[in-house]
């Protein structure tokens, strides 16, 4: 079976999400992934957003986060499906996100079928700083060695997330000092890092994660041979926003 034909054989095995039609040229940066997933060129077009929410779903998680006021973070480990739905009592996003997950393994098993799960987590309610502040890569504490890895992220409903566009190492010197303020959160002679974002966003230098899909990214402790996905969670307004965010990343084998 082609790529294209377990694609579109993957839309009645998924329970909350819809895969995505893909034009051409996304179909070709696809097969080159799918191929070998630390093609560095073809990783310099990721992000790339692979699937939907259902509104159904979307609509039933958001209601569910709208009722924190405070942000929760919950970590997929060995133990959270037997405490969350053997021995204890889920928290209100922990179906949402078993969906999620078992959607995504699915995904990933057509798009890097080398992919096997490392790690996740999940967080609801209202976000009112962004967390973790900083321009930066997530990475593999488990494998140090690790190059790039699959991981799919999605936002439910606001926020998104801004991401470094293209090859970050072809950027000149001044963008570069840029970059440097968002990454450590200070202050360089381009400007302040609140400016710096605002003027990074409108060049189109930083561009945003759609809200309600999920999108594929790299992750990795940096390596010559990875363009890791460089991201910074969007800013709230003042006294925040709710929403739900919902993380799921992978190993090669």
């Amino acid at each position: 079976m082609t790529l294209r034909q377990a694609w579109a054989a993957l839309q009645s095995r998924l329970a909350i999400l819809e895969p995505l039609q893909f034009s051409p040229d996304q179909w070709s940066l696809l097969e080159r992934l799918h191929a070998n997933f630390n093609d560095r060129e073809a990783q310099t077009h990721l992000p790339m957003p692979v699937a939907r929410f259902r509104e159904a779903a979307v609509k039933a998680a958001f209601e569910d986060a709208k009722q924190f006021d405070d942000v929760e973070t919950v970590y997929v480990d060995d133990r959270w499906f037997v405490e969350k739905f053997v021995e204890g009592t889920p928290d209100p996003m922990a179906h949402y996100a078993r969906l999620f997950n078992e959607d995504v393994d699915e995904i990933m098993a057509v798009l890097v079928p080398s992919a096997r799960y490392r790690k996740g987590h999940y967080a609801y309610g209202r976000f009112r700083v962004a967390a973790p502040h900083g321009l930066h890569t997530d990475h593999s504490a488990e494998d140090p060695e690790s190059a790039g890895e699959p991981i799919c992220i999605a936002r439910i409903e606001t926020l998104g997330t801004h991401y470094l566009a293209g090859d970050y190492r072809a950027y000149g010197s001044e963008t570069q000092s840029m970059l440097k303020a968002l990454r450590y959160w200070i202050s360089v002679p381009e400007g302040e890092p609140e400016s710096i974002l605002d003027a990074l966003l409108k060049q189109g230098i930083l561009k945003t994660i759609p809200v309600n899909f999920v999108v594929l990214m790299v992750a990795g402790n940096g390596s010559d041979n990875t363009q890791v996905t460089q991201h910074i969670a969007a800013r709230p307004p003042a006294g925040g926003l709710h929403s739900a965010f919902l993380q799921r990343q992978y190993k090669l084998t």
